[in-house]
């Protein structure tokens, strides 16, 4: 098969969750570990640093690798979903993983891929250890699907474990509470290994500390050690002031979402803990990684300025807890008419959300090119039970287009609601 055969092979024939849903996840580690062991473990080859939780994780990864990049070191970041590229989900250095690579692990597995019938994540995350293995990285940040005790990306034994908070998401897969959802995440603690916790939340933090002190783990929480306050906010990078127990001082963060302050505290927790373990970061590869993650990573969809004139800025927040952030930050915004590009995939409870969203914007519902997008149809009808109102439109670009014309130079853009009407704006753009 060719790179074209191969990628129509991996998410047609293999269950996928980004485009299926709950038809591709599988509550067990039996083909992760069969895997692992067919390719001689990997894993075990370079160090790792994991990293989970319901909102925050994909940029504190990104923001990890980015900063151990400048250290010097050759670093691999596993990530997911994938917004434009499939190859997104798996690089070195910031360089996505060629399709040779691809094309070469399916055609030379295709034997065994038939027998074990993995899914699509099970296969991919054997497939980023093993190139990882062939680049000879010296670290990979490993970001977790989805929960974490059951997650294919569970059988590494990490530097550090971070877990960035918690939120009612998934909750068909990981619980139906804070507790339940925390107590997924928290599989991912290991023992004797240090665990990094972003926000010490009144119905999770007993669950995480409990599961710490049964393994004998170190935790600490981001928010209890790290007293974070922007100072100044660009459409490109943020100033912060950070405070703990031993200094204060400002970082430039070129990630300027509201809700990056709370990130920000964990990473810089994360990276102290990396420090004690013996990994050589300075402050400067701190000042320089932070400041440039998204050129050093590829990151993209986090609070992202894409055109000025009219403002239009997307976003990947897609449950309760990210969208309260991204609304409360348009909300800080000057513009003469808001207008929003919006987009749901069906299993979500739009219910939970859509109240959040201002009545006074002008919305263009659609729907993003996977299968799990909620017809723009549906939406428009759920959102009217709210207040909200506004024309339907069949895909992401000609509601976007569209608002684009309808928008006054002091207007403002927003398109969101879903990561995969992003994508399918970024592809466009």
């Amino acid at each position: 098969m060719n790179y074209d055969q191969v990628l129509e092979f991996m998410f047609n024939s293999l269950p996928m969750y980004q485009r299926v849903g709950q038809a591709a996840y599988k509550a067990n580690l039996d083909n992760t570990l069969a895997l692992d062991k067919q390719f001689g473990f990997p894993h075990r080859e370079f160090k790792t640093i994991h990293v989970a939780g319901t909102n925050g994780k994909g940029s504190v990864s990104h923001s990890l690798a980015s900063v151990l990049q400048e250290a010097g070191y050759k670093t691999g970041l596993y990530t997911s979903p994938h917004l434009v590229d499939y190859r997104e989900r798996i690089r070195v250095n910031g360089k996505m993983i060629s399709k040779e690579f691809i094309t070469g692990f399916i055609n030379s597995n295709a034997e065994l891929l038939e027998e074990l019938k993995p899914s699509f994540f099970e296969m991919s995350v054997a497939m980023a250890f093993d190139y990882f293995r062939f680049c000879k990285v010296d670290i990979a940040v490993v970001e977790v699907g989805m929960g974490g005790r059951l997650d294919s990306t569970n059988i590494i034994t990490p530097e550090i474990s971070v877990i960035t908070n918690i939120g009612l998401d998934h909750t068909q897969f990981l619980g139906d509470s804070l507790e339940k959802i925390a107590a997924e995440k928290a599989g991912i603690i290991k023992s004797g290994i240090p665990v990094v916790i972003g926000e010490s939340q009144p119905e999770t933090k007993n669950v995480f500390s409990l599961k710490a002190s049964e393994l004998n783990s170190e935790i600490s929480f981001a928010d209890e050690e790290y007293e974070i306050q922007i100072l100044e906010t660009g459409l490109r990078t943020a100033t912060y002031s950070v405070t703990n127990k031993d200094s204060e001082f400002s970082i430039e963060f070129g990630l300027t979402g509201e809700y990056q302050k709370k990130n920000l505290g964990t990473i810089l927790n994360a990276l102290e803990k990396l420090r004690q373990k013996g990994i050589k970061i300075n402050n400067n590869d701190i000042s320089r990684g932070l400041k440039n993650v998204q050129e050093n990573t590829g990151l993209h969809g986090r609070w992202e300025v894409i055109a000025q004139n009219p403002l239009c800025i997307c976003d990947t927040g897609h449950n309760k807890e990210g969208l309260s952030y991204v609304m409360k930050q348009i909300s800080t915004l000057q513009y003469k008419n808001l207008h929003i590009v919006l987009g749901f995939v069906n299993d979500k409870n739009v219910s939970g959300v859509l109240p959040m969203f201002p009545k006074e914007a002008k919305y263009y519902f659609t729907q993003a090119s996977i299968p799990r997008a909620m017809p723009a149809g549906q939406l428009k009808e759920e959102a009217a039970k709210h207040g909200l109102t506004g024309d339907i439109f069949e895909n992401v670009i000609s509601a976007y287009q569209n608002a684009r014309r309808n928008a006054d130079k002091n207007d403002m853009i927003f398109v969101g609601g879903s990561t995969f009407v992003v994508g399918d704006l970024i592809k466009y753009i």
